[in-house]
């Protein structure tokens, strides 16, 4: 007995819902011919009689032929899926299809001659392309691109995850039942044609270089006549030599300035070796006694010649405002550093002091009232040097302020001999809400001891007025105040309270300065320089003897900076608890519960750990208000602002400082261990 087998499938799709669009209008139609009934009825039964035969009609083509139909649908879809999976097995793009853990169910031609793997291959494809894991498996996302490389060439990698249902819904007109699963379909395009002309494209890209000799004009000074100009031609040897070498250009400008041309080819060479000759100059002795050091600026990436000069203009000048010896590299807004391992060297002449002096002379003439401000947390530096640019002001009669938050064992008893003082008005010193009040347009803001808005002790009445003025002696960074009116960073004044004491012996002939003043400015110098052990240079024991002979006294300042019995206990517990790095560098923790302003102690406890034997260079970490503040010093071996600067702080060669949140002492104190360890793996310490 034969079984007769028959196809089991219905209609569905577009299909499926042509024919019940037909039924709902049959039904429509009978609706229109009860209408007709309550009106005609001889036009009701004629319009009733052509709906029967229309409704049995499509009933009876819906019977009749729907075996036959179904069976041509199947066939054309076989055949349509048949066409596609041809297409796919020839396309000129390799694929495969995988399975949600990465099984390869089918891959085309191409892929398998590519991979010289059978197309019944179906092992993992991880197996060939180690780079296509489950990782790499989009999971939220539906699509993700990935590279690799493969036999030399650079390919990207389209990974789309494809629904089962979808796959079958959308390419069939008949209903199958299946379950929800996914699968990934992985195409591959080789793009090593395209990247190699991307990475031609960018090697070509040019590049303008501006580069400095820092002190030109002191070491000819100290080096005799007979080999001034051997050693002028040396360091012009050693820089064109250099750069000529990177397929540069080199045009002289100056006895002592270059322009470089370039390609970024060339520059990622000169990034790779690290600009040597910053060091290669700084060997050049041909009877000279002190060391030429040069700085460089570049600009890459503009959007022409003219830009990358902007770019390289202010990247030189970063540089030189660093210190120099040194190289910028700026891209748009980023800037990238090398070098400045050393200490720039102390120019003795003062010009440049006197030029600041007046112009600072002049803003504050023009100005209706004076307000000055240091950093947060307020240390004896900033405000010494605030209470130096008041005396400035008001030795011309112009009103003078100085912007205090919340005050600390550092200055609290400083303020209050200033507000016992009859010398001084009531709103000598202003809180943050008086100063936003207070400063107007004709108002001249005075920034000290900083340059970064984001630290200074009151941001907002920056954008008040116009006129601001930043002096300070760090190093800048990337966060600067833009557009001061007037801007003095001088990275070898070993505070910014001798900047203030230079400053204010050409502000006037007379500036006839009190002795609390004095003192005030004097305890400055003294906190920075560590009692003049730490940066300190001929300027600086020439504003000492300035602030002297205006009443400073040594017994004073010194019986003011004493400290308390339980900050001292601090500070020996964190040296005592010391350990040693890599054998050079001292790291400890300070203990700040109970003090009322620890991150002092901290220093201190670094200040003390350079005694050591050994020792190039400390780190104490001190949790301060919900943050960790780092204290960094060193002699002179090593440049503790590169450090810093790694941590997202900065400073000086030999005192910086950074701070962390949401980290303890101990993970400050790792954090160091790692950025000293990568430093000196990467040669920058």
């Amino acid at each position: 007995m034969k079984t007769k087998t028959k196809l089991k499938a219905r209609y569905g799709g577009s299909l499926k819902r042509h024919w019940q669009w037909s039924v709902i209008l049959a039904f429509t139609l009978l609706i229109l011919d009860g209408i007709l009934l309550l009106r005609d009825r001889k036009s009701g039964y004629l319009a009733l009689v052509f709906t029967v035969v229309y409704l049995a009609a499509v009933l009876l083509i819906y019977l009749y032929f729907r075996p036959r139909i179904l069976r041509e649908t199947v066939a054309f879809a076989a055949r349509y899926e048949q066409v596609e999976k041809e297409l796919l097995q020839e396309l000129e793009i390799p694929a495969a299809l995988l399975e949600p853990d990465g099984h390869v169910l089918w891959m085309n031609d191409r892929l398998a001659l590519l991979t010289e793997k059978n197309v019944n291959f179906r092992k993992n494809i991880s197996t060939l392309f180690p780079e296509i894991n489950r990782g790499a498996l989009p999971v939220s996302g539906m699509e993700r691109d990935i590279r690799m490389i493969y036999k030399e060439k650079d390919f990207r990698v389209h990974i789309q995850r494809i629904p089962v249902d979808q796959l079958i819904d959308e390419s069939s007109m008949v209903e199958i039942e299946t379950g929800t699963s996914y699968l990934y379909m992985v195409y591959l395009f080789d793009e090593t044609e395209l990247r190699h002309y991307i990475q031609e494209n960018r090697d070509q890209k040019p590049v303008i270089g501006l580069v400095n000799v820092d002190n030109y004009e002191e070491v000819m000074e100290r080096t005799d006549e007979i080999h001034q100009s051997l050693l002028g031609v040396m360091v012009e040897r050693k820089i064109s030599k250099y750069f000529t070498a990177a397929d540069g250009l080199v045009k002289k400008l100056e006895k002592d300035k270059y322009l470089i041309l370039l390609s970024q080819k060339g520059l990622d060479g000169l990034r790779e070796d690290r600009f040597s000759v910053l060091d290669g100059v700084k060997t050049i002795s041909i009877g000279n006694d002190i060391n030429m050091t040069v700085s460089g600026g570049f600009g890459v990436n503009g959007k022409g010649f003219l830009e990358n000069y902007e770019f390289a203009r202010g990247a030189i000048e970063m540089a030189l405002g660093r210190g120099g010896d040194q190289v910028v590299l700026r891209d748009g807004e980023d800037m990238t550093f090398y070098g400045g391992k050393t200490q720039h060297s102390e120019k003795s002449t003062r010009v440049k002091a006197r030029v600041k002096a007046q112009a600072l002379r002049e803003l504050i003439l023009s100005s209706e009232n004076v307000v000055a401000m240091g950093h947060q947390l307020t240390d004896m530096d900033s405000f010494g040097a605030a209470v130096g640019v008041c005396r400035a002001a008001m030795s011309v009669g112009k009103e003078a302020h100085i912007v205090l938050g919340e005050l600390n064992t550092n200055i609290r008893d400083w303020v209050t001999r200033f507000k016992e003082s009859r010398d001084y008005s009531d709103d000598f010193f202003i809180t943050h809400e008086e100063a936003i009040e207070m400063v107007q347009e004709g108002t001249a803001v005075v920034v000290v001891d900083t340059s970064r808005p984001g630290i200074c002790e009151c941001p907002q009445i920056l954008k008040q007025t116009k006129s601001v003025v930043v002096l300070d002696h760090h190093r800048q960074t990337t966060d600067t105040i833009e557009n001061a009116a007037l801007s003095y960073i001088e990275p070898i004044a070993s505070s910014a309270c001798e900047m203030i004491a230079e400053i204010l012996q050409y502000f006037e002939d007379n500036v006839r300065m009190k002795s609390l003043e004095a003192d005030c400015i004097y305890a400055g110098i003294i906190i920075d320089t560590n009692s003049f052990v730490a940066k300190t240079g001929v300027r600086t024991f020439e504003a000492a003897a300035y602030l002297r002979r205006c009443g400073a006294d040594v017994s004073r300042v010194r019986k003011a900076l004493r400290d308390n019995f339980d900050s001292y206990m601090a500070k020996m517990d964190a040296v005592s608890h010391a350990e040693k790095y890599m054998d050079s560098y001292a790291l400890s923790t300070c203990n700040g519960e109970g003090l009322e302003n620890p991150s002092v102690v901290g220093a201190q406890a670094a200040n003390e750990l350079l005694n050591i034997v050994g020792v190039r260079a400390s780190f104490v970490a001190t949790r301060y208000k919900e943050k960790v503040f780092i204290s960094a010093r060193s002699i002179d071996e090593v440049n503790v602002q590169l450090v810093m600067e790694r941590m997202g702080g900065g400073g000086h060669l030999n005192i910086a400082g950074a701070q962390l949140t949401d980290a303890t002492p101990e993970e400050a104190i790792g954090k160091i261990k790692e950025t000293l360890k990568q430093m000196t793996e990467e040669g920058e310490i």
